[in-house]
């Protein structure tokens, strides 16, 4: 455990702790009085407000149009099940500027529903809701129905025998024991859009603005630390909060329920209504969550001439678009590509650690160990890249012009990710089969090798994946630690998307597509490792 605390205490707590000290702290000493006066102007209450009742309303709308996917995903056999769930889990790992562009070029000015409709959605709260919702469609489909799959489905059918009705039964047997999940992913999808920044500050406009946007404006546009600071620490009260309640209902799922193998629940879809349910969550996927991908795709063959791959070879170029590139941007592609694979490795050597620590350890100090592995999810990634930039700038540690870096701030997205996938399958190993390999004489590294490894491997691949594919789409943090001559792809990205004219335009979309397929050919590779025994938490 000791190694894990180690890494988040000098990269995350540590950036966050200097960036509150930064804005609070002053000659004359700590000035607490500070809070009160940004927490009482009206711009920052209009901001609080609005950040707490989108991300309501985000949650409220996810689980009202995932939760009928979650159920066909979980108890439905048909043709191209395993492609769709990986086309469903794309938009999660995608970084938020690609889904804010892919919105655009459907919703926004000139975009399909402009063009066809004479409709833009732009600058509205709607298309921060939708994009919010394509978003973590995801998180319901593979949480809950994760766990659908495994409800023997004979205890809802013994409640019919008894004279139940069908909706009886299922509020009475079924909704019970899903509850802890569906509570739980809701967590995670409003932790996800109280902290919304690239999708918002994308397709909100000036006119919105949530805590995340807000720390970046008052960080990078008005420099005010201060205010920046008493945001950062309300963001991360509210967080706090959140992620206990998450762990408290994970705890109860984990404990209340007696699962069986997915493969004894589903079925091909029988009945008229079954099949129209099926119709109507395929058609749901098509328009909420194909139709922005496709749009991107088709407005990055969109040249001035005609469609071609125009947009793709200028990305060859550098400062194809005016001279801002100090480097073309497909070598965004390459740098990022070096990044996430660096900061793949490190969640994982720091996730399996903190994993194996939290299977073999209990009480609240591991407890609250697991909370705050959770952390980076929600807190500002702005303020960690900004502490990134402030802290460690000086010997022992300087690495403001390190690689080493931006992998290192990737990193602690992908280990929460890493933890939750590693966790279930490393409790489900038999401790008395360690027991039996120390007694006959291998240690403790011998043990994990032989009886350990075998058993996780594809867990580990898994995780491996995951962290992989949020790393390459990390931008918050990587936007502020990025050297200009070494983007990122989601840097290049957005630096596309902020200058004029059509040909930048183009490449954004082209570069966004690319990412998107890299995205998507790791998911389809993690959807074969799935292991089917296992609920996972993501």
């Amino acid at each position: 455990m000791a190694v894990p605390l180690v890494f988040f205490g000098l990269f995350f707590a540590y950036p966050v702790a200097a960036i509150v000290g930064r804005g609070l702290k002053t000659d004359t000493g700590w000035q607490f009085g500070r809070i009160g006066e940004v927490l009482s102007r009206p711009d920052i209450a209009d901001v609080l407000w609005f950040t707490t009742w989108q991300a309501l309303a985000s949650t409220v709308l996810t689980l009202l149009i995932a939760l009928p996917g979650a159920y066909v995903f979980a108890r439905f056999e048909f043709p191209g099940k395993q492609l769709l769930r990986a086309v469903v889990t794309v938009p999660f790992v995608l970084p938020t500027v690609v889904v804010g562009t892919a919105f655009l070029a459907l919703l926004g000015r000139g975009g399909l529903l402009d063009e066809t409709a004479g409709v833009r959605l732009d600058t509205t709260v709607w298309a921060i809701l939708l994009a919010h919702v394509f978003f973590n469609y995801a998180v319901i489909v593979r949480t809950v129905g994760g766990l659908w799959a495994q409800l023997d489905p004979r205890q809802e059918e013994a409640a019919r025998v008894l004279g139940a009705g069908r909706f009886a039964a299922w509020r009475r047997v079924t909704l019970p024991a899903l509850a802890p999940a569906v509570a739980a992913a809701s967590l995670m999808v409003f932790l996800f859009t109280f902290s919304s920044f690239g999708v918002v500050l994308i397709l909100g406009g000036p006119a919105y603005s949530t805590l995340e946007v807000e720390v970046y404006r008052q960080t990078a546009q008005l420099l005010d630390l201060s205010t920046a600071a008493v945001l950062t620490m309300v963001q991360f009260a509210a967080i706090g909060a959140i992620l206990a309640l998450h762990a408290w209902t994970v705890r109860r799922r984990e404990t209340a329920l007696r699962l069986v193998d997915p493969g004894r629940t589903a079925h091909r879809p029988r009945g008229w209504a079954q099949r129209t349910l099926l119709g109507g969550v395929l058609l749901t996927i098509g328009l909420l969550i194909v139709a922005p991908l496709a749009v991107l795709v088709e407005r990055s063959f969109d040249t001035p001439g005609g469609y071609g791959i125009g947009f793709y070879r200028a990305l060859q170029d550098a400062g194809a678009g005016g001279g801002t590139f100090l480097v073309p941007p497909l070598e965004a592609i390459w740098n990022s590509l070096q990044y996430a694979l660096a900061a793949t490795a490190i969640a994982l050597v720091i996730g399996g650690l903190a994993a194996a620590a939290l299977t073999r350890r209990g009480g609240r100090f591991v407890r609250g160990f697991d909370a705050m592995l959770m952390l980076p999810l929600g807190v500002s990634a702005v303020t960690v890249g900004f502490g990134f930039l402030i802290t460690l700038d000086e010997p022992p540690l300087d690495l403001r012009t390190s690689w080493i870096l931006v992998p290192l701030a990737q990193a602690l997205v992908g280990v929460p990710f890493v933890v939750r996938t590693m966790l279930p399958v490393l409790r489900a190993v038999d401790g008395r089969l360690r027991e039996a390999a120390a007694v006959l004489g291998a240690s403790p590294l011998r043990a994990w090798r032989e009886v350990d490894l075998p058993l996780v491997r594809r867990a580990l691949l898994i995780a491996a994946g995951f962290a992989f594919a949020v790393s390459l789409g990390e931008f918050g943090a990587t936007v502020f630690i990025a050297r200009p001559d070494q983007p990122t792809l989601p840097v290049a990205v957005a630096r596309l998307l902020g200058r004029a004219g059509e040909l930048n335009y183009g490449q954004a979309m082209a570069l966004s597509t690319i990412l998107m397929l890299v995205c998507a050919v790791s998911l389809l590779v993690l959807e074969r490792l799935r292991p089917d025994k296992t609920s996972g938490e993501f």
